[in-house]
């Protein structure tokens, strides 16, 4: 035996991973899949259609039921809950269960409930006590009964005082992520293309209080360049350039925020009643959008 199973576990299957330690009270069903160097606490049971990979720990009072698979490096808190059939009935069985995959890195704190069927993006955090209802995006913070999306691991508050110069705004990383300032006069914002708006609209968009305003619509484009205008109320806009990461607050209409193509972008947390107006550089294209974080940072990559 390559793993370590307590005196009082009852670890049935084989296919646990070298370094592996199951603890007292455990039971891991024969058809489940453990990986190296996991921890499987006291009171943790893993039912057979289970696949864990390396080095996550659950801890205990957690039950893992068919169909949820968890990524390398997860952490998964104390009582925290997973379910896998979205309308329970006593002794009735589905044929197949829906995935629910928590992605690596990822952590899900004590007692969060699961829905079944979704998935928790890399290195996100679910707070404790969050009851999770649709798919939490990579690197997001998440808390609350629905839980929402209250800020981004690894992001830093953006410089309020940045200005885009024109046309000539960088096309680089986050850290040229600029915000334009438009004129105003009493309740009337204004900008003109040039002086300050870095592009030529060709498409707009108005998003008001939607879910994916709360952070459910995270995507970048390969080409088109965006510039984000909040009309009333106020959104924060995570912006990621697949090295680092930046908040930044939208608050006024006459502020803009502009985004270089080939830049992550995530509106969340709007407030009630927000308006949030979007310019485009680019005709709508649906090849031009990208909604995979891995294939935003392959793409960043294939660039440098």
């Amino acid at each position: 035996m390559t793993f370590f199973e307590h005196p009082q576990a009852l670890c049935e299957s084989r296919q646990v991973g070298e370094g592996t330690r199951v603890w007292a009270f455990a039971h891991v069903l024969p058809g489940a899949v453990i990986g190296r160097d996991c921890n499987i606490c006291d009171g943790v049971f893993v039912e057979n259609d289970v696949v864990v990979g390396d080095r996550v720990t659950v801890k205990g009072g957690v039950q893992l039921w068919d169909g949820v698979r968890l990524e390398d490096d997860v952490f998964v808190g104390p009582n925290a809950t997973f379910t896998n059939d979205p309308f329970p009935r006593s002794r009735r069985y589905l044929e197949k269960y829906g995935a629910t995959t928590v992605r690596s890195g990822a952590s899900i704190g004590a007692n969060a409930t699961i829905l079944p069927g979704l998935s928790i993006g890399r290195d996100a955090m679910v707070g404790a006590g969050s009851v999770v209802t649709r798919d939490v995006p990579d690197h997001a913070i998440v808390v609350g009964n629905p839980a929402r999306v209250t800020g981004y691991h690894g992001a830093r508050r953006g410089d309020p005082d940045a200005t885009a110069e024109g046309p000539g705004a960088s096309d680089g990383a986050a850290d040229t992520v600029a915000t334009v300032s438009l004129a105003r006069a009493g309740a009337l914002a204004a900008g003109e293309v040039g002086p300050d708006l870095p592009f030529q609209p060709r498409r707009f968009q108005v998003v008001g209080d939607s879910p994916s305003a709360q952070g459910s619509g995270a995507h970048a484009y390969r080409v088109t360049r965006q510039l984000l205008v909040c009309l009333s109320g106020s959104v924060r806009v995570l912006v990621d350039d697949g090295v680092r990461r930046r908040e930044h607050t939208l608050d006024s209409p006459d502020q803009g925020l502009y985004l270089p193509a080939l830049t992550w972008a995530a509106p969340y947390r709007q407030s009630a009643g927000a308006v949030l107006l979007v310019l485009a550089s680019e005709p709508d294209d649906p090849g031009d959008r990208v909604e995979d974080y891995e294939q935003f940072t392959g793409l960043v990559t294939a660039r440098a």
